[in-house]
């Protein structure tokens, strides 16, 4: 399979996209405590395995997690550690939103 490195926008894009859905930023998070099996993640979540296997198939896509053959089962940490200390970063930040903005409905789209 073919891989390519992303331009810092595409990169960002990416990963705004992964955070834009609640089970895949539950994963990320957990991903940054440590590595995990899809059903243990699954299990913690309260996601079916289904879900899971979805959403951790986008987050590789996405060039964010890789999975790990481990005998006849796989397993799934962060594609790079830097990413662990860009969601701490990210943790921190406090926001004063508009609650009309940002939203299903949002206004200012």
């Amino acid at each position: 399979m073919a891989t390519a490195t992303l331009t810092h926008t595409s990169a960002l894009a990416r990963l705004g996209y992964a955070l834009s859905d609640e089970t895949r930023t539950k994963i990320l998070l957990a991903l940054r405590e440590a590595p995990a099996y899809p059903s243990d993640l699954a299990d913690a979540l309260e996601v079916s395995r289904q879900v899971m296997s979805n959403q951790l198939a986008c987050l590789r896509g996405c060039g964010l997690v890789e999975s790990v053959p481990d005998g006849r089962r796989t397993w799934y940490r962060l594609a790079d550690p830097q990413l662990s200390s860009a969601l701490a970063d990210l943790l921190q930040l406090v926001l004063v939103v508009d609650p009309t903005c940002c939203g299903p409905d949002c206004a200012c789209a």
